[in-house]
């Protein structure tokens, strides 16, 4: 097995195209292009001025191969302004120009050679391979490999379709790209259209090296590398629920099961509560016959048993900690109430009187006193009981004064006298005068 970086989780480009235009306008890339670009206006035209603007497009392109390789490492922030003028890489700028010189070769050979027929093809070939090309000799900085058409075709074949997708995004910036600077030289004087010509060149060529190094990151699983998001402002990395679930699956299906289980127990300690990993939990203790387990954990098994209604399992599970423990009592007066409930509900009436015994004694004063005992006379209501209903009322009427249940519990008491269900006072829609 071997690490795969970010490969799985990566956004596709094409739906990060606002965040590709965005790109170009932060300070670092944005001092970049606006040095290169207003700093030649300022120089005289002279030896000096043109070795100047000269360095200052070769830092420019130094910055774009920048981009592409800081964008394949997980940056998803530009390199910042230094890159462009200090350090080693210019040389990418020399060996660009010698792909450059090694393709427009081709091209004249094949006309040379062939039909017109032939040049057009290698005209579309290379036409076809450019992006390819750009993006390998960023990352290997070496010539041979970036026209190599086995190497180029490969790169093509591994990213797939794709890479279709992005060729005509790039053609289709081009156009726009040349449209605006067109625009320019057409209603602005030359002195205002040549430097935002250049400056939307040199904006368009950002966007088109960004979102070529971003296809590296993509696909970096298929071209045999590794990376992860790096920035502190990346987009925050997707929980881990599903990758969690695919080990606990695999050993599951391998009969691991202990180590399953393990996962889940550490999945529990960082959320308590969560009601996949309790069912988890819950079905692989009773697949495993794990008794002492299950008793361990019985206290939120029970209280997510009861939160889903779960009435039968409730009294499956209540059988296997009698097991463990004969005469088994609840320690949790809300837990035993909650799950009295829900016995109640189903029709489970001599479970809830077991739950609910003696519970004046257990828990003396407890806020739960009243809708446990409301419950125990509810059930031995229905169980025609209605003598020892009333007593349990009664208990109420006396000794919960301060309950809310207090208000309503003359009708439960006429209720009982009547030996009706107990189902406390009806609702009234009636707005108060």
């Amino acid at each position: 097995m071997r690490y795969l970086g970010a490969a799985t989780e990566v956004v596709p480009f094409w739906n990060r195209i606002p965040a590709f235009f965005r790109y170009p306008f932060q300070a670092d890339p944005l001092m970049v292009i606006a040095i290169c670009t207003f700093v030649p206006l300022l120089l005289n035209p002279d030896l000096i001025g043109l070795v100047v603007s000269l360095l200052l497009i070769l830092a420019l392109f130094k910055y774009t191969y920048a981009v592409i390789n800081h964008t394949a490492e997980g940056h998803m922030t530009p390199p910042p302004l230094a890159t462009a003028f200090t350090g080693a890489g210019f040389h990418i700028v020399i060996l660009q120009f010698l792909v450059f010189v090694l393709m427009g070769g081709l091209v004249w050979s094949a006309g040379m050679l062939g039909s017109s027929m032939l040049a057009m093809a290698a005209v579309a070939f290379v036409v076809l391979v450019l992006p390819a090309s750009v993006m390998i000799l960023a990352m290997e900085h070496q010539v041979g490999p970036a026209v190599n058409p086995a190497h180029l075709m490969a790169l093509i074949s591994r990213i797939g379709w794709p890479y279709f997708v992005l060729y005509g995004h790039l053609i289709l910036l081009m156009l726009a790209s040349g449209a605006i600077q067109e625009f320019a030289f057409n209603h602005f004087s030359p002195a205002i259209a040549q430097p935002l010509s250049g400056f939307i060149g040199s904006t368009f060529t950002l966007i088109f090296f960004h979102m070529m190094g971003y296809l590296l990151f993509q696909y970096q699983e298929e071209l045999g590398f590794a990376s992860d998001l790096q920035d502190e402002d990346a987009p925050p990395v997707p929980d881990r629920t599903r990758r969690l679930d695919a080990d606990i699956d695999m050993n599951l299906k391998d009969g691991h099961y202990e180590r399953a289980l393990t996962l889940i127990k550490g999945a529990l300690k960082k959320e308590p509560t969560h009601p996949q990993r309790l069912e988890q939990l819950y079905r692989l203790l009773r697949a495993m016959n794990d008794e002492s387990e299950l008793y361990k954990s019985h206290p939120r098994l029970l209280q997510w048993l009861a939160d889903r209604r779960d009435a039968d399992e409730l009294t499956e599970m209540f059988r296997l900690l009698e097991q463990v423990e004969p005469g088994f009592r609840l320690d949790d007066p809300a837990l035993a109430v909650n799950c009295a409930r829900t016995m109640n509900l189903q029709g489970e009436h001599r479970t809830v009187l077991r739950l609910l015994q003696d519970f004046h004694k257990r828990f003396p004063d407890n806020e739960h006193l009243a809708p446990a005992y409301l419950l125990v006379a509810q059930s031995l209501a229905q169980l025609g009981q209605w003598e020892k209903a009333m007593a349990f009322l009664s208990f109420i009427k006396k000794r919960c004064g301060q309950h809310d249940l207090h208000q309503n519990i003359e009708t439960y008491i006429e209720q009982a006298q009547n030996q009706q269900p107990l189902r406390g006072p009806a609702a009234s829609f009636s707005l108060p005068d």
